[in-house]
């Protein structure tokens, strides 16, 4: 003990003769510190990386329970063998199926993604109006930055504002993720009375199939020709309330075209919702910038 006391109180005595090395050595410790403060990632909240994958495939026009016949078990039964999943949960919405493997933590998430890549992509069954499976780690994510766009404007106005100001905001090189909260998405409603449709002699079936009919954008195939080759396609989508109005439901003998806005009224708004975001008591559309993964909070803060 007097030996380790006698050691300990010759190296403070030393540093007590030794000013400049006692200096030198604090400056070091600051530098380190100094160093090691911008090598570290900085984060509002501790970061939690679940070991989970996600597997979402896209089916157009199919009910949830065609969903879960065409895509959900199939895809269960293809990754039931793979090794290190603790849980499968699966979601079948209206044209989209979705699931979320959980691994136990001691197995690798990327082996275990492209083995997960492996069985679905060699599913062969999934039926034809299916897309191509979007396979992918769930990363873990925060919010760091929340912009809001208010004031005396429609809403229309406001959302197209957010939507410029969230496109700016991703084209940061230190931005990845940026969604818009508190907007509705566009629609565009037909109404029509009973008594119009009586007048006219139509039906809402047969207005809906002209409307799918008629506003439709769709691939014509390809011509050869010796310059090379010129691919077709028909425009005809109406995207606004003057060209929904414009489409022709009945071409009368004498000539004369039957129009849905000669007996449908037209209205170009927004899907109702309960949905909504205020800022001071006002109407606002909301930016939540977030980070991703090993991102710094810090610097996203700042560039946006």
């Amino acid at each position: 003990m007097n030996n380790t006391y006698d050691s300990q109180k010759g190296l403070i005595a030393w540093f007590t003769y030794n000013p400049v090395a006692a200096n030198l050595l604090m400056l070091f410790i600051m530098i380190g510190g100094f160093i090691s403060y911008q090598m570290m990632t900085k984060r509002m909240q501790p970061d939690i990386q679940p070991n989970m994958v996600t597997i979402s495939v896209p089916y157009l026009g199919a009910a949830p329970q065609e969903v879960e016949q065409g895509v959900i078990i199939k895809i269960e039964e293809a990754i039931q063998d793979v090794k290190g999943i603790k849980r499968i949960n699966s979601t079948a919405r209206e044209g989209v199926g979705s699931v979320t493997v959980e691994l136990f933590n001691d197995i690798d998430l990327d082996d275990a993604l492209n083995e997960i890549k492996i069985q679905v992509d060699s599913i062969a069954t999934f039926p034809g109006e299916t897309e191509k499976p979007v396979i992918s780690k769930v990363e873990f994510t925060q919010g760091v930055v929340w912009l809001s766009v208010f004031g005396e404007m429609d809403q229309r106005t406001r959302q197209s504002i957010a939507q410029e100001v969230r496109d700016d905001i991703m084209k940061l090189p230190e931005v990845n993720k940026a969604d818009i909260l508190g907007s509705r998405a566009y629609e565009i409603s037909v109404n029509i009375s009973d008594a119009q449709l009586r007048s006219y002699g139509l039906t809402m079936t047969e207005i809906a199939n002209k409307i799918r009919q008629f506003s439709i954008d769709l691939p014509g195939g390809q011509i050869k020709t010796d310059g090379g080759d010129i691919r077709l396609r028909t425009i005809g989508q109406a995207y606004s309330e003057i060209e929904f109005a414009d489409l022709v439901l009945r071409t009368n003998p004498d000539g004369t075209r039957l129009k849905l806005g000669d007996v449908a009224t037209i209205n170009d708004g927004f899907v109702e919702s309960d949905g909504y975001a205020r800022f001071n008591g006002t109407r606002a559309t909301v930016i939540q910038v977030q980070s991703v993964g090993e991102q710094n909070d810090i610097e996203i803060s700042q560039a946006v």
